[in-house]
């Protein structure tokens, strides 16, 4: 199944963010990204990835008697 591209508007709506940072992603080729002519196209699976390697795992709860004093 091939990926489905999105433009930048889209991937921004896609990710929850502003249109300026995508494009900041492009410019500073931190996502893979494919040019049709002039316009820019991010595969929506690029973007998924993108999210997957930023995601970071909760640390475990500490569980100790004392507490600092504040």
């Amino acid at each position: 199944m091939a990926d489905r591209l999105l433009g930048v508007a889209q991937a921004a709506e896609h990710l929850g963010v502003g249109e300026r940072f995508i494009r900041r992603l492009v410019s500073e080729r931190r996502i893979r990204f494919v040019k049709v002519g002039k316009h820019v196209r991010i595969a929506d699976t690029v973007l998924d990835a993108y999210v997957a390697a930023r995601t970071v795992e909760p640390v475990g709860t500490r569980r100790s008697g004392s507490r600092a004093a504040a």
